[in-house]
């Protein structure tokens, strides 16, 4: 997602690095780099909120739903939102 949206202009690639580097040198971050999807997540979830894009809670409920779909996704096959159980 982060590439296709800079693909399309929404934002160029320093803005991105600069955003995702504050966010993985954040001070509660994982000294091992375990929690590096979070803070890409965050990193971008910020950006697109400060572009007036998207709204963190609109981005969080997206998160989740992509989390709960690729737990339902048998190994090896492609996740899809729609395996989300929980999506209406």
């Amino acid at each position: 997602m982060t590439v296709h949206l800079h693909a399309r202009a929404v934002f160029d690639w320093t803005e991105w690095a600069e955003s995702l580097s504050a966010e993985v040198h954040r001070p509660e971050r994982a000294e091992d780099g375990s929690d590096y999807f979070d803070a890409w997540v965050a990193a971008l979830t910020d950006l697109l909120e400060r572009k007036g894009l998207a709204d963190r809670e609109t981005v969080e409920a997206l998160r989740e739903s992509w989390q709960r779909a690729a737990e339902a996704t048998p190994h090896g096959a492609p996740i899809e939102l729609s395996n989300d159980p929980m999506r209406v």
